[in-house]
């Protein structure tokens, strides 16, 4: 007795594979990324116009 395979065996793993990939590897990348620019936008901007809070404190 032999188990048909259907022809969307390989697409299907591929698929499975890629959604792993993007779930596990490309979204933490990017929040990273986007975390981390922010941060550092943030820092720019503060060495340039100097801290939050109340002038002339």
């Amino acid at each position: 007795m032999q188990v048909e395979t259907s022809p969307d065996q390989p697409r299907k793993r591929r698929e499975i594979l890629l959604f792993l990939f993007i779930t596990v590897v490309l979204f933490p990348v990017l929040s990273v990324m986007i975390v981390g620019g922010y941060g550092f936008a943030v820092w720019i901007y503060q060495m340039i116009a100097g801290p939050p809070g109340p002038a002339g404190g």
